[in-house]
């Protein structure tokens, strides 16, 4: 093939890939608009973005076009691209700087609320994957974890989507409760802070609940939050592995499930935002590009979710998950009374 025949074939895919491309990005431009109106903050931009892009579904020419063209290759690429630049938001420098108490106990928040949120999900007869995936964005960092680990688990677009909604619905719910407490529980605003890092699913959740008590309130719910997103690496690496095994038991041998291997870029770009004084505005320019990308990758996730399979099976993980989320609060309130 010529050099002209192979301008041409590139040429001719990106027209075939524009639809998709134009109408994620739009969704994911309208999102972070709307995210910050007052009230929808808390829902979040990628949220939005996911609902934006199920909305697309209403205009059959739209979605027939943005499904046939590469809302598939932006799900899966620009989601990896969004994960690992959503390191740069994660600063290694000020966690250690602030000891390791934090990191301690979000190790421990982590672990133990990963395996409950998995066990019950399981108990309430809710399939391996949803469960999987519920656990970790409530465990976790909420729409971000849920999407780090869907390609280790292959999960379908309408488990991803029912996981996202599920976080985000509770995430809200919990971040008025922990609001509605702070007259109550007669903690510092430190330790207010520290409790809803380490209890509210979405980073927006937990600056939110903490910017409740002032800035100290602010800042310790940042760092105790930051210290779980930071398990999110190592979370979908143990995950992959698991996956991998449970593959080679079920296909005789084969090892066919990849490790997350763009979670290594996730930690890349952390060390490299944390240490190598990059100004703060490129560091904001790269979050912000990663939330762009990520809000693409929820909105193509939207446009080809599946209304009935939602409906059908999501009032069993969103139980088990609520229940789970009220002993992740107590759990939480436990932990900071006691260790900080």
């Amino acid at each position: 093939m010529g050099k002209q025949e192979q301008q041409a074939n590139w040429i001719g895919r990106f027209r075939a890939f524009l639809p998709a491309l134009v109408i994620t990005l739009l969704c994911s431009l309208l999102g972070k608009e709307l995210a910050g109106l007052p009230g929808l903050s808390l829902v979040g931009h990628l949220v939005l973005a996911l609902l934006l892009g199920m909305l697309v579904q209403l205009v059959r020419a739209i979605k027939a076009s943005a499904r046939a063209s590469g809302t598939g290759f932006i799900a899966n690429k620009f989601l990896r691209a969004g994960i690992i630049l959503l390191g740069f938001k994660l600063n290694l420098a000020l966690l250690l700087h602030e000891g390791l108490k934090g990191l301690e106990a979000a190790v421990f928040m982590v672990t133990v609320m990963l395996v409950l949120n998995y066990a019950l999900a399981r108990l309430f007869k809710v399939d391996h994957t949803l469960a999987m995936l519920t656990a970790c964005g409530c465990s976790i960092c909420g729409a971000a974890a849920v999407m780090g680990v869907s390609a280790p688990l292959k999960a379908k677009a309408d488990q991803s989507v029912l996981a996202v909604a599920i976080v985000a619905i509770l995430g809200t719910l919990f971040t008025l409760v922990e609001v509605g407490l702070l007259p109550v529980l007669h903690f510092t605003n430190a330790q207010f802070g520290t409790m809803a890092g380490l209890s509210l699913h979405e980073i927006a959740h937990a600056v939110a609940a903490g910017g409740s008590a002032g800035q100290a309130g602010t800042d310790s719910a940042i760092i105790a939050k930051l210290s779980r997103v930071l398990l999110l690496a190592p979370v979908a690496l143990i995950i992959g592995l698991i996956e991998m095994r449970r593959s080679a038991k079920a296909e005789g041998g084969k090892l066919s499930v990849p490790i997350p291997y763009f979670m290594g870029g996730f930690i890349l770009a952390s060390a490299v935002g944390s240490y190598l004084g990059l100004s703060a505005d490129f560091l904001g320019t790269l979050v912000n590009l990663a939330y762009l990308l990520l809000g693409m990758a929820m909105a193509a996730l939207g446009i080809n979710v599946n209304f009935d399979v939602i409906a059908k099976s999501g009032a069993r993980p969103f139980a088990s998950a609520a229940i789970c989320s009220c002993i992740m609060l107590a759990l939480a309130y436990a932990v900071v009374s006691h260790f900080f």
